[in-house]
């Protein structure tokens, strides 16, 4: 299958599992994870008409980013202190703001750079000991408190659930994730837009969308279907 054919049924999907929750496919972001993907690769995905692009590594992102700047691009990996400075200003979206000193060196380097610095909360749903991000009763008083860190601008939520044989087994990760920023959304936060649910990956986008993803990284299911 060549990446004109896996994207189409990858679209196709998405258009679908988006039917199914009420709304259309360009309510849906697909960000396709291009980790480890060659540059002629992603131009050529590019060209297909992907235009926005997940990378997991700064060094990478950054290399990416100078090779085909017109396309938008999201860091999904977790981010270290010491590499904010190399971030901050290039990305269309940080998905993985996880803790709070994080928060402050973005905010930090945002006020220096003088831009806005546009993150996704990332919120530990699973209860993954290995996995990043603030625990579901934490959501609320971390952005409360992201209020006063002016150069942020917390655009949504992001979840990561575990790899399950089924997607399915997903489901309740991701409704609740959903639940927890319906909830948020009904307070007013400083900063604070949450417009955007990234959750889904190859395995199981469909069943994201389903329960309220309008973002999804998908990358075997493109790259190496």
């Amino acid at each position: 299958m060549d990446l004109q054919e896996s994207l189409t049924i990858v679209k196709k999907r998405i258009a679908a599992a988006a039917a199914r929750s009420g709304r259309s496919a360009s309510d849906i972001t697909l960000v396709a994870v291009s980790k480890t993907v060659d540059i002629k690769t992603i131009r050529h995905a590019y060209e297909l008409g992907v235009t926005d692009f997940g990378e997991n590594r700064v060094q990478e992102l950054n290399h990416k980013i100078e090779e085909i700047p017109q396309a938008r691009w999201h860091l999904i990996g977790r981010l270290q202190t010491n590499k904010v400075k190399d971030v901050v200003g290039k990305t269309t979206l940080i998905h993985s703001l996880d803790r709070w000193n994080m928060a402050e060196e973005l905010n930090k380097r945002g006020l220096q750079e003088e831009v806005v610095v546009p993150c996704l909360l990332q919120v530990n749903v699973a209860g993954e000991e290995q996995k990043a991000g603030i625990e579901p009763d934490e959501v609320e008083s971390f952005l409360e408190s992201l209020g006063q860190l002016e150069a942020l601008k917390i655009e949504g939520l992001m979840t990561m659930a575990p790899i399950f044989d089924k997607g399915e087994k997903a489901r309740p990760i991701f409704k609740e994730l959903y639940q927890i920023k319906e909830k948020a959304s009904k307070n007013r936060y400083n900063n604070v837009n949450l417009r955007f649910l990234s959750m889904g990956m190859s395995q199981d986008y469909e069943v994201a969308i389903e329960e309220g993803a309008n973002i999804v990284r998908v990358g075997s299911a493109i790259f190496n279907p």
